[in-house]
């Protein structure tokens, strides 16, 4: 691996997708926040052993795709390491190991230094290996769950309800149920980032037998589908607010939030190609990132 060029293994890290992925965690210590509760120690293990998971899951995406065959020359999307020939197969696959082991580590530093009870120890410890399965699994392996359009569900998942209510909890020690909302906000963004992705690649990846959600419904099916995604991310948002009695300044913040969301649903319209979903993946980033801290900063305010 070290012969290999840094921007070769930059480059395969996808570092676009990092900030997205520590939402759910800036999320779940700002809720903790606001009940009183607040580790910085906590803060950052939790943020670097998110960034390793989802190292983790591109790098095994990179794998799995190259190995199925599905990043070829049809792929709208940017060029990947091993389908460029930048990193070889079995170079990429003890990257994945390596990875997997910093992640683990990072893991077990985080509940063993956040976590009491010997039941949130199992309970966190179940939840990390379940992660690092999951990131990897996506499109490794005999089933690889991705192609069978299950991969929306498992973002809403990992990068909503354990994202952010697992961060809550570490600071916390305690479930708020009423979490729960704005962690499927949180998760639902996500989820459209993933559907950006996926309408981009429709084509190939239904030739390529990866039955992305897309494939399933069809591109304008998938266009309404995402309106719905990030119009209840917003409206679920709203809600927490309502529910918490947060001050008018706080509201005032969040409904900028607004404007990005409805902007990014009317670029979304326009599209009827594949070709001219493919400029919204840096925008639909940008758009969720933006929800969020929004979102953030109105919790911090109130």
């Amino acid at each position: 691996m070290n012969t290999i060029p840094i921007q070769a293994w930059i480059g395969a890290t996808r570092p676009k997708t990092l900030p997205l992925a520590l939402c759910s965690i800036l999320l779940g210590s700002t809720l903790a926040y606001t009940n009183g509760s607040l580790s910085i120690s906590t803060l950052v293990l939790a943020i670097v052993t998110a960034s390793l998971l989802q190292i983790l899951s591109n790098l095994a995406n990179d794998y799995g795709d190259a190995v199925k065959g599905t990043d070829n020359e049809q792929r709208i999307g940017p060029t990947r390491a091993v389908q460029s020939g930048d990193i070889s197969l079995p170079t990429m696959k003890k990257a994945l190991w390596v990875t997997s082991l910093l992640t683990l580590v990072s893991g077990l530093a985080l509940v063993m230094m956040s976590v009491n009870t010997p039941t949130q120890i199992v309970l966190f410890l179940g939840l990390g290996i379940s992660s690092m399965l999951a990131a990897v699994a996506y499109t490794v392996g005999k089933r690889p769950y991705g192609y069978l359009g299950l991969g929306d569900l498992a973002v809403l998942l990992f990068f909503g309800f354990v994202g952010v209510i697992g961060s809550e909890i570490l600071h916390t020690g305690v479930f708020t149920l009423l979490s729960l909302i704005p962690a499927a906000a949180c998760g639902l963004l996500s989820v459209a980032v993933l559907n950006i992705n996926n309408m981009r690649d429709i084509d190939n990846d239904e030739a390529s037998g990866k039955h992305t959600v897309p494939v399933r419904i069809g591109l304008q099916s998938a266009k309404q589908y995402h309106l719905i995604l990030c119009g209840l991310a917003w409206a679920l948002f709203a809600c927490y607010l309502v529910f918490i009695d947060a001050s008018i300044l706080s509201i005032a913040i969040y409904s900028i939030a607004l404007a990005p969301i409805a902007v990014h649903c009317g670029k979304i319209k326009e599209c009827d190609y594949p070709s001219q979903v493919a400029p919204l993946m840096g925008d639909v980033v940008k758009t969720a990132l933006l929800v969020n801290v929004v979102f953030i900063v109105a919790l911090l305010v109130n």
